[in-house]
């Protein structure tokens, strides 16, 4: 008998094993990126205190579009780059949550290189 794989369990388990090789701290926190099928979304994260400095999302009230595709990735990227910027964070470790880096999240990092991020 033929079986499908949980895609989203093979995903949390690719993203198990990043986390234990990459760790964010204050100086450069973790830009972690979490991808649904209708938007995606991004944090700056500082794991040596435990807290987010930073976040980013398509659900926002003033981002006025479908979050779901590559230009609100792009969008979303430019958005956390300025938002960590103003924070004082010029370089990050990139987290891209298990996901290949490819279509969406490929575009968030790209918008967020674009926005003044290092990575």
């Amino acid at each position: 008998m033929v079986t499908k794989k949980d895609s989203n369990k093979e995903r949390l388990k690719r993203h198990k094993r990043v986390r234990g090789k990459i760790s964010g701290t204050a100086a450069r926190p973790r830009l972690c990126v979490f991808r649904s099928l209708q938007h995606i979304y991004a944090q700056l994260i500082d794991d040596a205190k435990g807290v987010t400095l930073a976040a980013a999302s398509s659900l926002e009230k003033d981002f006025g579009a479908y979050g779901g595709n590559k230009e609100a990735a792009d969008k979303v990227g430019k958005l956390i780059a300025e938002r960590g910027r103003a924070l004082g964070v010029e370089q990050v470790v990139f987290d891209r949550g298990g996901n290949v880096y490819h279509g969406r999240v490929q575009a968030l990092a790209e918008g967020a290189r674009s926005g003044g991020l290092q990575f």
